[in-house]
């Protein structure tokens, strides 16, 4: 079996397609802004190169957007067609594309698991093991990221292939699990032995912020700055973790300068950059800052995407910005289409059914008694919107002040407690608290 230099197998022929894949798996890992370009040079120097098809189709339905459905359930067809052409490819190649074809069906969770069982024998073999990762990260399912990780680690030593960025998936993989002090242990070890993995630099940046200490993790995102800065699209969110840290220090005019230079820079409406540019003012909305126009500067986004419920945690987002720009129409809208979504089938129709649904009427300001009823099991629910605890942080946050709001003392006090096992109290939450009691 011929192994690439990321251990993993192709039955392409042409040296030049396996170095340019090789150079798009790297860019995966390092969330490098020439990750795309790498897998089209891949596929012009060989177009039936199977893995650099799959993984196009698993980065079409990871940007989650409804237009980009039929180009992964394209690249898989290519990728069936090719594999045939190759006598069936290598068996590396065919749990790719078996994964791919269960994450075009709409469940992330069985692709993640297709990739797991295919791979058990070898669980370091990086690039099915970060795809799992990033679907199970948008899941939710951080138990799912620790057990792959863990069966990882018993293999793993320094000289594997991207031993750095293995280890940094595991740091946070513990990171979300509250398991703070490994978590910043791996990551740190992860960053020195791999300089550019921006993943294991988010993880400790991670633990800084949940255990409240805002100077260290401001000092660790600023010495990483030459590392991150050269990121996609993913240096927003560093950016974005950054603004969070200098708002619990109560600097604003600092937060708003982050913001424009470096966590909204650009227009996009890539969700994970709405979702970083929407939590952020709806924190600094709570705290009483003044944010100028730029809800404004999202409400082509925003109205664009009303219609499209791909993946709830998006849909979300997209809703708070529509309340806070009192574009009820757009809100009602994404209300229609989570109600849509939930007599659908797939993962995300589960999560809309469970969770989305209540907790969108709730951001609203449009719940209804039996939403409230079930806060409890809402908040137990929480994280099958995906994301991580920082980012369903926001959902937290807005349910709290639902509840302050309506005199659910009670409830305001149990998503404390709840909140309070991940993270450490921060003026925020005391904020909200302070303005539920006026």
């Amino acid at each position: 079996m011929r192994l690439d230099a990321y251990n993993f197998s192709t039955s392409t022929v042409s040296s030049e397609a396996e170095t340019a894949f090789e150079a798009a798996v790297h860019g995966l890992a390092a969330h490098s802004p020439n990750t795309g370009v790498a897998l089209q040079s891949t596929l012009s120097a060989d177009p039936d190169h199977v893995a650099a098809l799959a993984l196009k189709g698993f980065a079409n339905l990871i940007l989650a957007r409804s237009e980009l459905a039929a180009p992964a359930a394209e690249a898989l067809a290519s990728a069936r067609k090719a594999m045939a052409y190759r006598d069936g490819g290598t068996r590396d190649e065919q749990v790719m594309v078996h994964a791919l074809a269960a994450a075009v069906d709409g469940s992330f969770a069985t692709a993640a698991q297709r990739l797991d069982e295919g791979f058990a024998e070898r669980p370091a073999t990086f690039l099915p093991f970060k795809i799992s990762h990033a679907l199970r990260f948008m899941l939710g399912d951080a138990s799912g990221m620790l057990s792959a990780s863990n069966r990882v680690m018993e293999v793993w030593s320094e000289d594997l292939p991207a031993a750095g960025f293995l280890l940094g998936c595991h740091a946070f993989a513990l990171e979300e699990h509250g398991f703070y002090e490994a978590a910043e242990t791996a990551g740190q070890r992860a960053v020195r032995l791999q300089p550019d993995d921006a993943w294991g630099l988010h993880a400790v940046s991670h633990v800084h912020e949940m255990r409240g200490d805002t100077a260290a993790g401001i000092s660790w995102l600023e010495e990483g700055r030459s590392s991150w800065s050269r990121c996609n699209n993913f240096a927003f969110h560093m950016a974005w973790h950054l603004a969070l840290l200098h708002l619990e220090r109560g600097d604003h005019e600092q937060v708003l300068k982050i913001y424009d230079e470096e966590v909204r820079p650009q227009q996009t409406d890539d969700f994970r950059d709405v979702a970083n540019a929407v939590s952020l003012l709806w924190r600094l909305n709570q705290t009483r800052v003044d944010v100028g126009a730029r809800w404004a500067d999202l409400a082509e986004i925003a109205l664009k995407r009303r219609h499209d419920t791909t993946l709830v945690f998006a849909s979300l987002h997209t809703l708070a910005a529509l309340a806070a720009l009192g574009e009820y129409t757009g809100v009602r809208d994404i209300i229609s289409g989570l109600e849509r979504k939930a007599a659908g089938h797939g993962d995300q129709a589960q999560v809309a059914a469970q969770v989305g649904l209540p907790l969108a009427r709730i951001i609203a300001g449009m719940s209804t008694a039996a939403d409230r009823q079930m806060l409890d099991q809402l908040v137990v629910d929480m994280p099958m919107i995906g994301g991580s605890n920082a980012q369903r942080d926001f959902f937290l946050l807005a349910v709290a002040k639902a509840a302050g709001t309506n005199g659910d003392s009670a409830g305001f006090s149990r998503i404390r407690a709840v909140r309070g096992r991940l993270r450490a109290e921060d003026r925020l939450l005391g904020s909200i608290e302070m303005h539920r009691a006026l």
